[in-house]
């Protein structure tokens, strides 16, 4: 299937992809639409902020399960960089399960919640852990569903702040795509230090790399996903890249049904017994980082890759650098931090997902629908601690 994500969605719908390819070709102009609502809500973030970050003694933690939990990890060494609080990411399946050993009664804590349906019962059960477990506790929910339970039971509440990702971000199908660039986009620029006017042109200039990726590699990433029908993909990331490397697999790993296995790691970290994974049928993706020492050890790698020789295909995305690497799929990037740059790469491991899907006789849109995985998660059940 070549049709491309928006001039064909009659063959998509006929595929049972149609709102999967849709949201992922609307991420720029969503990105564009998130600029202009957080311009909107920036005096009450500003507000509701105050002096949080400047304190040494206060906490800031950002929490979701799966995808959710990897935004997370994505936003929150960039942001712990710019500030004296204490900035860390925690998965909520995590917290949930040992809340002692992240949680402290005297320590003031500020809880950055990422949901797309923001009902999860993970999200609902770690606000109330904090409040319960924390004398001083806020929370700021990232959200795009504003009838979702964290939107509903933030309402009113004097120590939550609800951000409303733009409408068309609350993913119709299953994949976590639009609502997971839009809700990391949005942590990055209410927590960069930066003058408001400056972080919002940044999501204008990432929206508009958004665009080029999604026009001048379409043709490749078809021809990638139809190439070899590798059976197993590797995702390596450094940095906060490694969590976009996890997201990326979940992608393949989500809208294959399980049947394309695919794993992630850094480039450093896949030398350490990972690498023993390769073979004719693994297709190995690089996420290139912008900072000069990172891109140096993740060139070591694919010149050792694709000297052995044992991977079916070893490719890289990036920003277009001046050392000399020549990537298979490369952008021309003003200087941005890499966080602020994965959106973008991002798109292709969505879109190679898809098609892999689709290859596969699959319906993206709901790749299970025996219901063994759902759109929200089922079956979780919350245990008291004591």
């Amino acid at each position: 299937m070549d049709a491309p994500l928006l001039s064909d969605l009659s063959a998509w719908q006929t595929l049972g992809g149609h709102h999967t390819a849709e949201e992922i070709a609307q991420q720029p102009a969503l990105w564009d639409a998130l600029a202009e609502a957080l311009a909107d809500r920036q005096v009450a973030i500003d507000a509701f902020l105050g002096d949080w970050l400047r304190q040494p003694g206060h906490r800031v933690i950002f929490t979701g399960a799966g995808s959710s939990g990897f935004i997370a990890e994505m936003v929150a060494d960039i942001i712990n960089a710019q500030w004296p609080a204490d900035v860390r990411a925690l998965h909520t399946t995590n917290l949930l399960t040992h809340p002692d050993l992240y949680l402290e009664r005297e320590r003031p804590t500020l809880l950055v919640s990422f949901g797309r349906s923001g009902s999860s019962p993970e999200s609902i059960a770690a606000v109330d852990l904090v409040r319960e477990r924390v004398a001083l506790s806020r929370f700021l929910d990232i959200t795009c569903n504003s009838e979702g339970e964290l939107a509903r039971r933030g309402r009113g509440r004097d120590d939550t702040l609800t951000l409303l990702m733009p409408p068309a971000s609350c993913d119709r199908a299953f994949a976590m795509t639009s609502s997971l660039t839009c809700m990391q986009l949005a942590a990055l620029a209410v927590f960069d230090r930066a003058p408001w006017e400056q972080r919002l042109e940044q999501l204008h200039t990432v929206a508009a790399l958004g665009r080029r990726a999604l026009a001048d590699w379409e043709r490749a990433v078809t021809a990638l996903a139809g190439d070899g029908a590798f059976s197993r993909v590797i995702y390596l990331g450094s940095g906060p890249l490694e969590a976009l490397a996890r997201e990326a697999a979940l992608k393949v790993l989500e809208l294959t049904a399980g049947r394309v296995l695919a794993l992630a790691n850094t480039p450093l970290g896949f030398r350490h017994g990972p690498k023993s994974t390769l073979d004719a049928d693994t297709l190995v993706v690089m996420m290139r980082s912008a900072q000069p020492v990172a891109r140096r050890y993740e060139q070591d790698l694919l010149d050792e890759l694709r000297r052995d020789g044992v991977a079916g295909r070893v490719l890289s995305v990036g920003p277009r650098a001046e050392d000399g690497a020549a990537d298979d799929f490369p952008l021309a990037v003003p200087s941005l931090p890499d966080p602020w740059l994965a959106p973008v790469w991002l798109t292709l491991a969505q879109r190679y997902a898809l098609r892999r899907s689709a290859a596969l006789g699959l319906t993206p849109d709901n790749p299970f629908p025996d219901g063994t995985v759902n759109r929200v998660v089922q079956g979780v059940v919350i245990h008291a601690h004591g």
